[in-house]
């Protein structure tokens, strides 16, 4: 059995309502549903998509954009608190910023957030919370989120598999192609005026 991580591409946007699509995506049976809070830490310096769920520091890289406008992103890291070392390195590393003051000492997810998020001017920190609807269509993970970022609500539908012209056919059908698509990140720092 192989252990090779085969990066999904995707396609997601934001907003109030995805009309058609909807009703579409609903009807292709029952969803698997999922609730998580997370903490997406954002940098004016770098578009990877650095994030907390369930007490794990998760990175994704974007490594491409098809001509379709579809994103393939890849799994960097994922690992529990506290950081330090090659970990916290590969942290800091990805938010392409500069921090002094880094000691030996293990960072905590607390710590992490006030000596190292908070201070800094090029960071942010957004609380995510997501109840998301998935379903299975064309071999394609399809979802429905409803979120709130900071407490604010907005929706989000995607559509991601290993195969990007499947996506787009699929986001085709559904009608969906009229959508902008947006990844999380890019959603986030508009929210949080990190652009």
């Amino acid at each position: 059995m192989s252990d090779k991580i085969i990066p999904r591409w995707e396609w997601r946007t934001f907003g109030s309502d995805f009309g058609e699509a909807e009703l579409l995506i609903q009807k292709s049976g029952e969803p698997r549903i999922r609730e998580s809070e997370e903490i997406y830490i954002l940098s004016a310096n770098s578009g990877e998509n650095t994030k907390i769920r369930f007490d794990l520091m998760d990175i994704k890289t974007l490594k491409a954009t098809d001509d379709n406008g579809l994103e393939q992103w890849f799994p960097a890291l994922k690992t529990g608190f506290p950081l330090q070392g090659e970990m916290l390195e590969s942290v800091l590393s990805a938010w392409n910023i500069p921090i002094g003051n880094i000691d030996d000492d293990p960072y905590t997810l607390e710590r992490l957030l006030s000596d190292l998020v908070e201070p800094h001017e090029a960071l942010g920190a957004v609380t995510v919370s997501k109840n998301r609807q998935g379903f299975l269509i064309d071999d394609c993970i399809v979802e429905l989120a409803d979120l709130t970022f900071d407490g604010k609500g907005i929706r989000s539908v995607a559509v991601e598999m290993e195969n990007p012209q499947k996506v787009w056919n699929l986001v085709t059908r559904l009608g969906l192609s009229e959508f902008e698509n947006i990844s999380y990140i890019t959603a986030l720092k508009q929210h949080a005026g990190l652009e």
